[in-house]
């Protein structure tokens, strides 16, 4: 089978060869993984591993996004990100939020809202038709993209977003009819020019935390439910399914989201007794499809390779025919061990083992600068 025969056979639950997968990693686990294969980039390690997804983005044209002299970056929104520096790695992380202690909207600042025409589209057609040949399941969108809490909480900050929310604060609605539009607009955009050759499109909001909801069903009614209903339709019809990213414990949404036209429901995280995959399995199967699963904060990070492996196998019997993409809940983090990421692949099938690695997959040249920050993945 190809990637994309093995993903549709999980969507379809007609069964595959083997269960597909999609690998997230922070940068320095990818490049961990990259010198013990002695790899190049990073779609030689995506071969390597079995990943059977891949995304495609426009080219961004618009305004120049500035770097100040402290070293953060802006981003679409007028926000800005500072690497935070940690044992082992960095992430980058808010350090200027515009918008923070606006209150009204005569005060807020809309110069800094994106537009849709800030983008290329013509390159999406060539990447989709290179993809398609290649034979991987095609994607557009990212976990951050819509992203009304988090994102927000980037340029306003997380406690006043939580009280916009509850106070119908007319700032915040600003900013998230904004956002909503923007990025509706974007894959609008991606998935006609795709020309049906798209076949999810991925965005994403923390619905939950570690223990339960960040907000209630009420708010997420109020606010929400009409922009991802209307956004799940668009993807519809152009032919692709949705795929929404949510951490945290988020099963008190799941039902509405269904009905609203969620398709593929991201990572996965299994932190409480309800969020366990076999309880979400026996109530939302044959609904939802699952992608992720394997925590990172507890199985990989400080499992051994036999935890890996039962936990691998009790997903591989649960979705004998299709349901599940397994892979991480979220970017593996620095720190977890090399066996038990390799465990992982290796359990699910995918893995092309270090030996046997060709001159096929060496050859690739991947499309990305290991060096860049890609936007899109952050705003």
């Amino acid at each position: 089978m190809t990637s994309r025969e093995r993903v549709m056979g999980a969507v379809n639950r007609t069964g595959y060869d083997r269960i597909p997968v999609k690998h997230e990693g922070t940068p320095e686990i990818d490049h961990m993984l990259m010198d013990y294969f002695g790899l190049a980039n990073h779609e030689q390690l995506l071969c390597v591993l079995g990943s059977d997804f891949r995304y495609v983005e426009p080219v961004y044209i618009g305004p120049k996004l500035q770097t100040f002299p402290d070293g953060s970056i802006e981003g679409y929104f007028g926000e800005r990100y500072k690497y935070a520096e940690f044992e082992g790695g960095k992430y980058l992380e808010a350090s200027y939020l515009p918008y923070a202690g606006i209150e009204t909207l005569d005060a807020l600042d809309r110069s800094h809202f994106p537009s849709a025409n800030w983008f290329d589209y013509s390159a999406i057609r060539p990447q989709c038709e290179k993809l398609a040949e290649q034979g991987v399941a095609i994607c557009c969108g990212t976990a951050g993209d819509m992203d009304f809490i988090n994102s927000i909480a980037r340029c306003r900050g997380t406690e006043q977003v939580l009280i916009d929310l509850i106070e119908d604060n007319e700032v915040y609605l600003a900013i998230m009819e904004a956002r909503f539009e923007f990025f509706y607009e974007q894959h609008r955009r991606m998935l006609e020019a795709a020309g049906g050759l798209m076949d999810f499109a991925h965005v994403g909001d923390d619905l939950g935390n570690q223990t339960g909801p960040m907000i209630s069903p009420e708010l997420f009614e109020r606010h929400f439910a009409a922009k991802y209903k209307k956004y799940f339709y668009m993807v519809h019809s152009y032919g692709a399914r949705s795929k929404m990213h949510m951490c945290g414990c988020v099963n008190a949404f799941l039902p509405r989201l269904i009905e609203l036209g969620l398709d593929v429901y991201d990572v996965v995280q299994p932190t409480t007794p309800a969020m366990d995959i076999a309880v979400l399995h026996e109530k939302y199967g044959s609904k939802l499809i699952f992608c992720g699963t394997v925590c990172v904060q507890s199985t990989i990070a400080f499992g051994t390779p036999a935890d890996i492996e039962r936990e691998v196998k009790r997903r591989l019997e649960l979705f004998k025919d299709g349901g599940l993409f397994i892979g991480p809940t979220h970017a593996i983090q620095v720190g977890s061990p090399l066996e038990n990421i390799l465990t992982l692949y290796r359990t699910a099938g995918s893995l092309t083992e270090k030996e046997d690695i060709g001159d096929d997959i060496r050859a690739i040249q991947g499309a990305a600068d290991e060096g860049k920050i890609s936007l899109s993945k952050l705003f």
